[in-house]
């Protein structure tokens, strides 16, 4: 049996643990009062079984048995349809973990079918059990615990989402490589959990504002308010958390656009350094290159050189070579080579 707690409830007080679904349905009409069925992963005749007893819709009922919902509320006759997907954070994998829970009310039963272990439904029921001026308002006090539970268990996820963006602001000026693939998985997170956690302003916007026609008394109202509240200020953090980590794979972006940047700034005054010595080489060569030229060929010693008995054969040559040497270097130090 998937049915994990099955109870009825008159004036707020627990008075039965039914152990059966048949003995639930015989001790409503006794006693007059209200059913909270919690099942986990039901098989399909279970709760169509449920489902024949209630009246509640076939197409909600489809949803409950295949999950894979989004957040939403419906309305069918006197019955309401919600889907919840709490959250939990996996802050080792950094990674949001995310479950589903369907929720039939009517006029004085409750039907929870989960698809995870979060919520812990087990602790909004002993929570509302300790408060049975609460409880005795119905199953619209119920739908508000089990919402405030969701709620409340989005804190340490805002929070786990938090640290991580605070890490990543340390790791973009420490030069790390693999900042860019956490950024992108952080957002990829964040983008999830805001849609997890977006509907449900409207959805508790709707109960508000239709409370008489869902059956909302005036304290539950108020409960709804309270935690509308709260649910406003987390999609406003998780809002701020993407608008965060985009900024961050900006400024990602920039930081390593600067650094190719100065590392080419780098390399061009190298290159430029480089090619200064490059031309004092190139010019004391070509200096150094005139008189060897002039030397070599005069130092070939044929006898058929006319130059080789002139008289002034050998200071012509000096001179030839201290000429072209000394022009050469003008030239080279006119130009900045030298």
């Amino acid at each position: 049996m998937t049915v994990v707690d099955n109870a009825i409830y008159v004036g707020g007080h627990r008075t039965s643990d039914p152990s059966s679904l048949d003995q639930t349905f015989e001790e409503m009409s006794e006693r007059h009062g209200m059913a909270w069925i919690g099942l986990y992963r039901p098989d399909e005749p279970e709760l169509r079984e449920i489902a024949d007893e209630f009246a509640l819709h076939p197409l909600a009922v489809e949803d409950a048995l295949t999950g894979h919902q989004r957040p939403k509320l419906d309305r069918y006759g006197d019955a309401v349809f919600l889907v919840l997907r709490p959250a939990r954070y996996r802050d080792a994998a950094e990674e949001v973990e995310f479950g589903e829970v369907h929720i039939f009310a009517g006029q004085d039963y409750v039907v929870t079918v989960r698809h995870a272990e979060s919520p812990d439904l087990a602790r909004v029921r002993h929570r509302l059990e300790a408060e049975p001026e609460l409880l005795e308002r119905g199953p619209m006090a119920v739908l508000y615990g089990i919402i405030d539970e969701v709620v409340d268990e989005y804190e340490p996820v805002v929070v786990g989402l938090e640290n991580d963006i605070d890490e990543i602001e340390n790791q973009l000026f420490a030069n790390d490589p693999a900042v860019a693939r956490r950024i992108f998985g952080l957002t990829r997170e964040v983008i999830d959990f805001q849609r997890a956690v977006g509907p449900l302003v409207p959805i508790l916007e709707r109960l508000q504002v239709d409370a008489e026609t869902f059956g909302v008394d005036l304290e539950v109202k108020r409960a709804f308010r309270d935690v509308h509240d709260h649910a406003i200020r987390i999609v406003e953090r998780s809002a701020s958390f993407r608008t965060i980590l985009e900024n961050a794979l900006l400024l990602h972006s920039t930081l390593v656009t600067q650094r190719q940047n100065d590392a080419m700034a780098e390399m061009t005054e190298f290159s430029l350094t480089q090619n200064e010595q490059v031309k004092k080489v190139s010019g004391w060569a070509a200096i150094l290159f005139a008189p060897t030229l002039v030397g070599t060929i005069y130092g070939m010693n044929f006898d058929y050189m006319p130059e080789l008995h002139w008289t002034f054969g050998y200071p012509m040559a000096l001179a030839l070579m201290a000429t072209t040497s000394f022009t050469l270097y003008k030239v080279f130090k006119r130009k900045g080579w030298l």
